[in-house]
């Protein structure tokens, strides 16, 4: 018998009606003769809930504290979910992240996963249970709960799948799969049926949020195929895999954008050996991760230097930079958190000339300004006003032909 890994998102488990709707499509992989372990969220908006009431209590809850408050959110949907499969007459057990066996490190709200145990669930499989498990946590050395963060239970859903074995990861969500850009923006997106590890990887981190990046990871990795699909329509979805077709015939697969970009700029800064350090050690060790870094072409030692975060990093960014330039001899520090970035992506594009200067030139000819550029081998990234990104991703995606599938 197969083991299936799926993993049902918040939106697919907000109420009483849509637990039954999930447990009945358990039931149905179950019935096909596959060993089932699904992976639940939390109930609709229940994280965001959680968080607002800990903010009325103190504007600093201890982070262990807080983790153990938001853990209980799976707790109450896996919990349900098999009461609902009891009630429609299959066995079913629930189990929190613990409990399946899942270790994380330390570092609350955004713990990795550092290793898998999974006799227990091995046990609850071969007694003819189904398997439900709390997604988003796991247990510290300490014998602490931590969470894992945003889209936690997506990695916890690919770590389950290469830890059994499983012959396929099952994300199901309220998208019905991977698109060329995002459907609510430009209306002609396509649906894509298969897409590469890379090229995903690739869209996550540059605002698709069909899938957590981590996840993503996880499934190259240990070759986990996974697939993107509706859980409130029965329609195919996007499998996410490797091979070597993939490379051969894309060439732009998508157009990713996010909103979520603030820009900092260190003016008239020494360029001399050290200083990048003494600028980004402090914003590593307080937890803020930098994307796109450039630093203009020096003029009598003297430099600028600019750098993106998320808008919700940037006040903290500002506070630990701002002493920092004075400290080296540095000018000023300026910012802004109206931006968002585009991008193009795809596998067929490193080899291949010429995507560059035909986003560039689609950005000109719609009057887009290009403050930053960022590039992978798969990918190119502008940095522009937010107020343009939906105008950036409807240019693009009919300048790239993507509509044509």
């Amino acid at each position: 018998m197969a083991i299936v890994v799926q993993k049902y998102g918040g939106s697919s488990v907000a109420d009483a009606d849509m637990i039954r709707n999930v447990a009945r499509r358990i039931s149905e992989s179950f019935n096909k003769g596959n060993k089932v372990v699904a992976v639940v969220s939390a109930m609709g908006d229940t994280t965001d809930d959680l968080i607002e009431l800990a903010g009325r209590i103190t504007p600093n809850p201890e982070p262990r504290e807080m983790d153990l408050l938001l853990s209980t959110g799976e707790i109450v949907s896996s919990t349900l979910l098999a009461m609902a499969l009891h009630a429609m007459g299959y066995k079913a057990v629930a189990l929190s992240g613990p409990q399946a066996g899942i270790s994380t490190d330390s570092s609350f709200s955004r713990a990795r996963i550092t290793g898998i145990e999974p006799r227990r669930i091995i046990k609850e499989l071969d007694k003819g249970n189904i398997v439900i498990v709390a997604g988003f946590q796991g247990l510290t050395v300490d014998n602490d709960i931590a969470t894992l963060g945003r889209g936690g239970s997506d990695t916890t859903a690919v770590a389950l799948a290469a830890s059994l074995k499983a012959s396929i990861c099952e994300i199901y969500t309220d998208v019905e799969g991977v698109y060329t850009a995002d459907p609510r923006i430009e209306p002609e997106a396509v649906k894509l049926d298969e897409i590469g590890y890379e090229e995903m990887l690739e869209m996550a981190t540059s605002g698709a949020r069909v899938l957590h990046h981590r996840s993503v990871e996880l499934g190259q990795v240990y070759n986990m195929p996974i697939l993107v699909a509706s859980s409130m329509v029965k329609q195919r979805g996007t499998v996410i895999r490797g091979g070597k077709n993939m490379e051969a015939r894309n060439k732009v697969r998508g157009i990713a954008h996010d909103m979520d970009v603030a820009k900092i700029t260190v003016t008239n800064v020494p360029d001399r050996p050290g200083i990048a350090a003494a600028i980004f050690l402090p914003l590593a060790k307080a937890g803020i991760s930098v994307d796109t870094i450039v630093q203009n072409a020096s003029a009598n030692n003297i430099t600028d230097l600019t750098f993106t975060v998320t808008r919700n990093d940037l006040v903290k960014a500002m506070d630990i930079i701002a002493p920092v330039a004075k400290e080296i001899g540095a000018r000023e520090c300026l910012s802004d958190s109206k931006l968002g970035k585009v991008s193009i992506i795809g596998t067929g594009m490193q080899n291949t000339p010429g995507y560059a200067a035909k986003m560039f030139q689609t950005l000109f000819e719609h009057s887009i300004n290009i403050q930053l550029i960022t590039t992978s081998e798969i990918r190119i990234t502008c940095i522009i006003a937010e107020d343009k990104v939906k105008d950036a991703v409807r240019a693009l995606h009919k300048a790239f032909e993507l509509n044509k599938g």
